[in-house]
C-alpha cells in the first residue's frame, strides 16, 4: 500500500485555465499537495513559455502537454527548447513514428547534457480519452477492426522501443500495458474522474483509487480540482479516497 506522500506524487493537476495569474495562484494553493502540474495547450497558447518560469519559479514540477507532432527535424528544435525551460515532462505523439521519437530522445538528451540539467521525461500521446472505447481506434494511427485497447498496446510498444519513458493511456488500458511493457516504463492518465465528478468531453474514464490499482504512475486530474470550490480540499479528498 502506498502512503499519502507517495500517492501525492502521483498527482497531475491540468491547468487548463487562461491566464498565469490564475495559474500560479492554483500552484500557490497546491504545490506540496501534488506531484506535478500541467501547461496544456490552452494556457501556452495565452501565455507563452513564461507561464512555465513562473511555476518554476514557484517551486514546481511542470509536466508540457504539447503533444508534439511534425517531421524529425522540426520536433527536434521544438525539444531542444522545451528542455531549456527545465520541465519535469513533455508529450509528443507516438504515432509520429520511429524517426520523429528517436529525433526527440536524441535532441532532449543532448540539450540536457549540455545545460546539466535533468532530462525531460518524454511521453508518448497514445489514443486520446474523449474517445470512446467502442468502435475501434480512431484517427491518424487507427487500423480497421482494431480495438482501442490494442492500439493502445501497440503503440506504447514502439515508443518504448525508440527511447520514451512512457505513454499517456486512459486508465481502461493500464492493465493490458502493464502485461506488456517493462516495469519502469511509465503510464500516465487523463480522465480520471473521483466518484460522483462530471465526466466533461471524457469517455474512458476512472476513479483515481481503480487507476492507482490498476498500476497506473501518475494521475491527471484538471477540472474536479481546478473548478471545486475548495481544491486544496478536493487534493486531499482524492487521497483520501485512494488511501481507503
Amino acid at each position: 500500500m502506498l502512503d499519502r506522500d507517495e500517492l501525492r506524487k502521483k498527482i497531475i493537476v491540468a491547468l487548463d485555465l487562461d491566464s498565469s495569474e490564475k495559474a500560479v495562484e492554483m500552484v500557490q494553493i497546491l504545490k506540496g499537495e501534488v506531484g506535478l502540474f500541467k501547461v496544456g495547450l490552452e494556457l501556452f497558447t495565452a501565455c507563452g513559455p513564461d507561464v512555465v518560469r513562473r511555476i518554476r519559479t514557484e517551486g514546481a514540477a511542470v509536466f508540457l502537454d504539447l503533444k508534439l507532432y511534425d517531421i524529425p527535424h522540426t520536433v527536434a528544435r521544438a525539444v531542444r527548447q522545451i528542455a531549456r525551460l527545465g520541465v519535469e515532462m513533455l508529450t509528443l505523439h507516438a504515432y509520429g513514428g520511429p524517426e520523429m521519437i528517436q529525433a526527440a530522445v536524441e535532441a532532449a538528451s543532448q540539450e540536457a547534457g549540455r545545460l546539466g540539467i535533468p532530462r525531460p521525461k518524454l511521453m508518448g500521446v497514445t489514443i486520446l480519452t474523449s474517445q470512446a472505447a467502442s468502435g475501434g481506434a480512431q484517427g491518424p494511427a487507427s487500423i480497421p477492426g482494431i480495438s482501442v485497447e490494442k492500439m493502445v498496446v501497440f503503440m506504447a510498444k514502439i515508443a518504448e522501443r525508440e527511447g520514451l519513458d512512457g505513454v499517456i493511456a486512459s486508465p481502461h488500458e493500464v492493465n493490458a500495458l502493464r502485461q506488456n511493457v517493462g516495469p519502469k516504463f511509465l503510464i500516465v492518465t487523463p480522465g480520471i474522474r473521483p466518484q460522483g465528478s462530471d465526466e466533461h468531453d471524457q469517455k474512458r474514464t476512472a476513479t483515481p483509487q481503480s487507476a492507482v490499482e490498476a498500476g497506473a504512475d501518475y494521475l491527471v486530474i484538471g477540472r474536479p480540482i481546478t473548478q471545486s470550490a475548495d481544491p486544496l480540499m478536493t487534493v486531499r479528498n482524492i487521497i483520501d479516497s485512494i488511501c481507503s
